[in-house]
């Protein structure tokens, strides 16, 4: 159980150090893991365990998904993503992806957050209703 504990603790720490101006560095990322995997401390795999967990969670709030049912235009684009990044920081990875399903609006992902504003899940929204 300590083991466990501290493992995630050094994890943690280690995750901390691969930051720079509050953007995760991927060539930090692999410097610790190497460097981790060289010096193999007490519980080394359990760390390397819990640091790719911290590294996989942050990957995913730092990627964004913008599905719609046709292209959306340059310019709004550029808007979208000004918006998503003063919203979450920058480093955000955002794709663009047409979805016709939709039939119309926008759904937005990024991390776990879901902006749902389409017409699809407004008419299924409805359909629940009755």
């Amino acid at each position: 159980m300590k083991t466990t504990k501290q493992s995630r603790r050094d994890a943690k720490q280690l995750f901390r150090s691969t930051f720079v101006n509050g953007v995760m560095d991927t060539n930090k990322v692999r410097a610790v893991v190497t460097g981790t995997i060289s010096a193999e401390p007490r519980g080394y795999l359990s760390i390397l365990e819990h640091f790719k967990r911290f590294v996989k969670l942050e990957e995913d709030r730092r990627s964004a998904k913008i599905e719609s049912p046709v292209a959306i235009p340059p310019e709004q684009q550029t808007n979208l993503q000004a918006t998503l990044t003063r919203i979450y920081g920058p480093g955000l990875n955002i794709a663009f992806v047409e979805n016709p399903a939709l039939i119309g609006g926008l759904r937005i992902k990024v991390g776990s957050d879901v902006y749902d504003g389409s017409v699809q899940s407004s008419l299924q929204q409805l359909a629940e209703t009755f």
